[in-house]
């Protein structure tokens, strides 16, 4: 069985897509970024809006009855890889216990030029 989960966010059916999608035991989420409630990015500075991403990629996984500890796999989509540290530094306070495989990748930008960090995540997380 699969079942889609939105965010209520405006560009997910502009776009066509799920915030997260439950697939059996696995769960899939979007890229998520540093946009905060009020549709803003939270901070200009990129380790403040990987906490934000990592916050919005928590509240989809609960959307798919998921949770961070069941994550297994991150992708960090960043636009300075200059400031690796600071953003392993964000993501390791999140996921340090965890320890999921990750990949952080340089990109050239986003859709929004304000945004400097995008996250997805995947999740093994059985149902009981």
């Amino acid at each position: 069985m699969i079942e889609r989960f939105s965010s209520g966010a405006p560009w997910e059916p502009v776009v066509g897509y799920s915030r997260a999608v439950r697939a059996g035991d696995l769960v899939f989420v979007a890229g998520c970024t540093g946009i905060g409630a009020d549709g803003t990015p939270v901070s200009e500075d990129p380790a403040q809006q990987l906490r934000q991403a990592l916050r919005n990629v928590a509240a989809a996984l609960a959307l798919a009855d998921a949770r961070l500890e069941e994550v297994v796999r991150t992708r960090m989509y960043v636009r300075d890889a200059s400031q690796w540290r600071a953003l392993g530094a964000v993501h390791a306070e999140v996921f340090g216990e965890i320890r999921p495989v990750t990949s952080m990748l340089a990109v050239a930008g986003f859709v929004d030029p304000a945004l400097h960090v995008e996250v997805e995540a995947d999740a093994f997380a059985p149902r009981a």
